[in-house]
């Protein structure tokens, strides 16, 4: 079986926006959240939402609004009840993180997902005639728990998950995305919301294990 610390990677450096705000309470551990901004090749920027105990807090790291780091995890999902925002809320679950300067690493947006096809992969065209496929991917988690992630494939990528069925494991080596959208409540109003992808680099079928 998968050891479910390596079915679920996740490594990103980029510049703190925003010092750490609480999140929530576990066992007495509390946990923060703060947005880390991340460079695209297409000098366009990616956004990403961490998650960080407080026992990873450093007076040698931090944690203010321009740092450059490198945090390591797992990219995690958790149903947002409050009404307010999306109802699948993706964060970067921090294992580790450590100063850092973006601009001399090659991979600044590196994730490794195994996982299991969890709805029918959606395949389509865009407008400008691109491939594309959209597939719901659940990575199993300690505890008996999953993450329930967001995957982009194009392309040729796009055309080998079309025919995917649900139950099958599936690798990808990808990175996160975010990308504004525009959903409009009624006639009148419209609301500018984030969300959050796994956009794909490589993939492949894997042998389920007992």
């Amino acid at each position: 079986m998968t050891d479910v610390r390596e079915n679920n990677q996740v490594t990103v450096t980029g510049t703190v926006l925003c010092a750490p705000k609480r999140s929530h309470i576990v066992y007495a551990e509390q946990f923060y959240i703060f947005s880390l901004s991340v460079e695209r090749l297409s000098d366009t920027r990616d956004v990403v939402n961490v998650l960080v105990s407080e026992r990873l807090f450093s007076d040698d790291l931090p944690l203010t609004a321009g740092t450059c780091i490198t945090v390591q995890g797992q990219f995690r999902s958790y149903n947002n009840y409050s009404g307010v925002g999306s109802r699948l809320v993706l964060t970067v679950f921090a294992k580790d993180i450590a100063c850092a300067q973006p601009e001399s690493l090659k991979d600044p947006n590196h994730i490794f997902l195994d996982g299991f096809i969890c709805k029918p992969p959606i395949y389509r065209m865009t407008p400008f005639g691109r491939e594309i496929a959209d597939v719901l991917l659940a990575v199993n988690r300690a505890y008996n728990k999953s993450d329930y992630i967001p995957v982009i494939a194009w392309g040729r990528n796009a055309r080998f998950c079309r025919d995917l069925t649900v139950g099958t494991r599936i690798r990808i080596w990808g990175r996160i995305q975010s990308r504004e959208y525009v959903k409009h409540m009624d006639t009148d109003t419209s609301v500018t919301k984030i969300a959050y992808e796994v956009s794909v680099g490589k993939l492949e079928i894997a042998e389920n294990e007992a």
